[in-house]
């Protein structure tokens, strides 16, 4: 995997059964606590290994840290990223440091993953169920927070989202046969969705009052406090996706929300079901299954 499929992490064949899946990723604070930025910046990072069905294992770290910045706030940025990493069986082995205005920290990771358990954007069939493990909100409720337009009490909902490993997640999709995935960050649910859908030339079908939002979005959502990310997801994949006229314009800005360390988006097989949702009540993950995988124009429709 490389610049020619759309997937999470390039992935680089060391034999004939082991893959060597890399990534990076790295953002400006989304939370005030410096620890907990960093924490949340190395989930979001590990998180596009276990999209590709892998198993992280070294990491090294990507900092940008204005020169007047206390040195105590970039040891505690530092320390929630490698105790982060850590609960994900990642060590952290140096990295780089460079000067900047604005603070930005993240990770390179590497991870492994045997041939016949890579999970790829194009890996979804028709007739299988579509599941999500975290639900949308948490970029609307940071940047409304970061602007004052929101309480901490919204915060006390989003962070721990933020801060869950998908681990559990990729665990359960490999409990089934199912091989498409993708998590969902930056271009939004709809976003990742249509990439998946279009890498697999099929067709996404969701059932909005299924798809799992956040409720202190809402109010956000109708003082339309979406970032500046949410609004280019919306004009750029909605050539691809079809919204019933009956879900308020609101509502699907929801579903283009720029997410931060998002669920994974998956397709199961439908006769796999059970066996997915007992993998995750042994793990304790949350799940929501909300639509279908059907045949016909590739893009993705929400009714």
């Amino acid at each position: 995997m490389g610049l020619g499929e759309p997937d999470d992490a390039v992935v680089y064949r060391l034999d004939d059964g082991t893959l060597l899946v890399i990534t990076a990723d790295f953002f400006a604070p989304v939370v005030d606590d410096a620890y907990t930025y960093g924490a949340i910046a190395a989930a979001n990072a590990i998180s596009d290994v276990y999209a590709m069905g892998g198993t992280p294992f070294l990491a090294l770290n990507l900092s940008a840290f204005p020169s007047d910045m206390p040195p105590e706030i970039a040891t505690a940025i530092l320390r929630g990223g490698m105790e982060k990493a850590g609960e994900a069986g990642v060590v952290v082995a140096g990295g780089h440091t460079m000067d900047d205005k604005e603070p930005k920290y993240g990770l390179v990771v590497l991870g492994t993953v045997a041939p016949e358990r890579m999970l790829v954007k194009g890996g979804a069939r028709p007739g299988e169920r579509l599941v999500l493990t975290k639900p949308l909100g948490s970029g609307i409720i940071t940047t409304a927070y970061r602007a004052g337009k929101a309480p901490p009490e919204s915060m006390e909902k989003v962070v721990p989202w933020m801060l869950r490993l998908n681990k559990d997640a990729a665990a359960a999709i490999h409990a089934t046969s199912g091989r498409g995935a993708t998590d969902i960050t930056g271009f939004g649910f709809l976003g990742h969705a249509v990439e998946m859908a279009q890498a697999a030339s099929v067709r996404f079908c969701f059932w909005a009052d299924r798809i799992p939002v956040l409720e202190e979005a809402y109010p956000l959502a109708d003082q339309w406090l979406f970032p500046g990310g949410t609004a280019a997801n919306e004009m750029y994949f909605r050539q691809w996706v079809s919204i019933a006229p009956s879900i308020p314009e609101e509502v699907g800005m929801l579903f283009y929300d720029a997410q931060t360390n998002g669920g994974i988006l998956a397709a199961i097989p439908a006769g796999e079901m059970d066996r997915f949702a007992a993998a995750c009540r042994e793990l304790d993950q949350p799940f929501w299954e909300i639509g279908e995988v059907v045949e016909g124009e590739p893009g993705v429709e929400v009714k």
